[in-house]
C-alpha cells in the first residue's frame, strides 16, 4: 500500500504542481476582470477649454461608469507625470497636495511646480468662486448604475510651460488613481473627438479645443491581500448555521498583533475605538470573531410554500472605523428571473450575459436604511425576499436555494465551501441510517471475532 501511495505521488506531483500554477495566474486574471460588469471602468476626460499665453485651461471629469462600485470616503487621489516642463497655475474644484519647488518663479508663483503632481477634491462647504459643477464633495463618486446623478467628479487647472496648440501639447503619462487605496490600474491617455456642449437653453453648440481620455479599471487581487467580506447560511429545514469560514479576513492573534481586534464585551470598547479611530488608518478596525471581516452578509432560507419560497437577507457590519453610505449586494442567483416582492431594499436586475436575469443589485432605500452604521447594535441592515417557484428548475436539494456569489460594494464575497451548506432532512436521514448500519456491522463484527477467539 505504501509503495503503490508513493508511486502515484511522484506521478501525480508534477501534475498537480502545474495545476497549482495555472490556478495562481487564472485568479490573478480573472480578479482583474469583473465578469458581473465587464464594462465597468472609470473615465477620466480632460476637455482643454482655452488655450492660454503659454499653456491651456482644462476641465477634468471623472466619469464612474461601474454598476455598483462606489469611490467611498475619504475620496479619490488623481497623479500624473508631465511629459515636459509644465506647471499648475491654478485650480478649482481641486487642489494639488504638495506644491513642490517654484524657486525659479518670481512675482507670480504656480500652484504647483512637480513634476508628477498629485490631486484630490475639495471638501464640501468649499467657497463658491473655488466651485465648478461637480466638485467639492470630498473625492466621493457613487457607482453609475446605483446613483448616476453622482456618478461624476470634476476639477478646473490652468497648465503652464506647456503647449499652446493641438499639436505642440504633450500628453500627461502614468496616471494613478487611488479610491481611495489602491486596486485602480490606468492606461494611457488617448486623444478623443472634442467634447460637444450644449448651453442652458439649447440653442447653441460649442465645442473643446482638444480631448483625451483615460480608463481605469478595477482589481480586487490589487486593492487588497486579504478578502472584505464573507457569507455565512441557515435555512428553516435544517437547524446548522453554516458560519464564514475561519481566518476568512485574517485570524485573531493578539500574541504577535496585540489589538488587532476589538473585544464588543470589553468595558472600555468606547475608549479603544475612539484612539484607534484618531490614527486616520483606512485600515479596518474589526469587532473579534472567528473570520475577522468587515462585513457578513447572512443569507437564510426562511419559509417555504406551495407556489413561492422566502429568503431573509442580513448584512452586518463588524468595522468600528466604517459606515457605509449608499452601500450594495450584488447577487447572482438562478431564481432572480421570479423575484416576486422585496421588502425594505430596492431592487435593479444586472444582466451581465444578455438574457440571463440571475443577477441582481440589492441596495438601501434613501434615508431609511441606505446608510450602514459602524460596527455595534444599529450596525446591520435586513430584507426578505419573495420567489415565485419555478417547477422546472426549483429545488431545495445540493444547496441550490444558496446565492452562487455574493458581493458588498463591488467585492467578492467569501462563500462556505458547497460541502457544508445545509442539507436536506432526507439527506440527513440517509447519512444518519448509514452510520447506524456501519457501526452496527462494526459491532456484529467484533463480536463475531471475539466468540470466535
Amino acid at each position: 500500500m505504501g509503495f503503490r501511495f508513493r508511486s502515484l505521488l511522484r506521478v501525480t506531483t508534477p501534475t498537480v504542481l502545474l495545476f497549482f500554477l495555472v490556478s495562481c495566474f487564472s485568479f490573478t486574471s480573472t480578479e482583474a476582470y469583473d465578469a458581473l460588469d465587464p464594462n465597468g471602468n472609470i473615465t477620466i476626460k480632460w476637455d482643454v477649454i482655452t488655450w492660454t499665453p503659454d499653456g491651456y485651461v482644462a476641465t477634468v471629469t471623472m466619469f464612474n461608469f461601474q454598476q455598483y462600485r462606489h469611490i467611498q470616503a475619504p475620496g479619490w487621489t488623481l497623479g500624473w507625470t508631465w511629459a515636459k516642463k509644465e506647471v499648475i497655475w491654478s485650480m478649482m474644484g481641486g487642489q494639488t497636495t504638495e506644491q513642490g519647488d517654484c524657486s525659479r518663479y518670481k512675482g507670480n508663483i504656480p500652484h504647483c511646480c512637480k513634476k508628477d503632481p498629485t490631486v484630490v477634491d475639495l471638501l464640501p462647504g468649499t467657497p463658491y468662486n473655488q466651485q465648478i459643477a461637480n466638485c467639492c464633495k470630498g473625492g466621493v463618486i457613487n457607482s453609475w448604475g446605483q446613483d448616476p446623478a453622482n456618478a461624476a467628479s470634476a476639477f478646473q487647472v490652468s497648465v503652464g510651460a506647456a503647449g499652446t496648440t493641438n499639436k505642440t501639447v504633450r500628453l500627461p503619462k502614468n496616471f494613478t488613481l487611488k479610491a481611495p487605496g489602491p486596486g485602480y490600474t490606468c492606461g494611457p491617455a488617448k486623444i478623443v473627438k472634442p467634447t460637444k456642449f450644449v448651453t442652458p437653453d439649447g440653442r447653441r453648440v460649442t465645442q473643446a479645443m482638444m480631448t483625451w481620455n483615460v480608463t481605469c479599471t478595477y482589481s480586487q487581487f490589487l486593492a487588497q491581500k486579504t478578502p472584505t467580506c464573507c457569507v455565512s447560511l441557515s435555512s428553516f429545514y435544517n437547524d446548522t448555521i453554516v458560519p464564514c469560514p475561519t481566518c476568512t479576513c485574517g485570524c485573531q492573534n493578539n500574541l504577535t498583533q496585540p489589538g488587532s481586534c476589538v473585544d464588543p464585551d470589553s468595558p472600555y470598547i468606547a475608549s479603544v475605538v475612539s484612539a484607534k479611530q484618531k490614527s486616520n488608518s483606512l485600515a479596518p478596525l474589526v469587532q473579534c470573531t472567528s473570520h475577522m471581516c468587515p462585513i457578513r452578509v447572512h443569507w437564510h432560507v426562511k419559509l417555504n410554500y406551495k407556489d413561492y419560497w422566502r429568503v431573509k437577507v442580513t448584512i452586518t457590519n463588524f468595522n468600528y472605523r466604517m459606515n457605509y453610505s449608499l452601500w450594495n449586494l450584488v447577487v447572482q442567483h438562478p431564481n432572480f428571473d421570479n423575484l416576486t416582492q422585496i421588502f425594505s431594499f430596492n431592487y435593479k436586475p444586472i444582466n451581465p450575459y444578455q438574457n440571463i436575469n440571475d443577477t441582481a443589485m440589492l441596495y438601501g432605500v434613501k434615508f431609511y436604511n441606505d446608510f450602514l452604521e459602524q460596527a455595534g447594535s444599529n450596525g446591520n441592515v435586513q430584507s426578505e425576499l419573495l420567489f415565485r417557484k419555478d417547477k422546472s428548475t426549483f429545488t431545495f436539494e445540493k444547496g441550490w436555494g444558496f446565492p452562487r456569489r455574493i458581493y458588498f460594494n463591488g467585492d467578492n464575497c467569501v462563500m462556505p465551501p458547497p460541502d457544508a451548506y445545509p442539507y436536506l432532512p432526507n439527506a440527513s436521514l440517509r447519512e444518519n441510517v448509514s452510520l447506524l448500519m456501519l457501526s452496527i456491522t462494526l459491532f456484529i463484527s467484533a463480536a463475531f471475532h471475539s466468540s470466535c477467539l
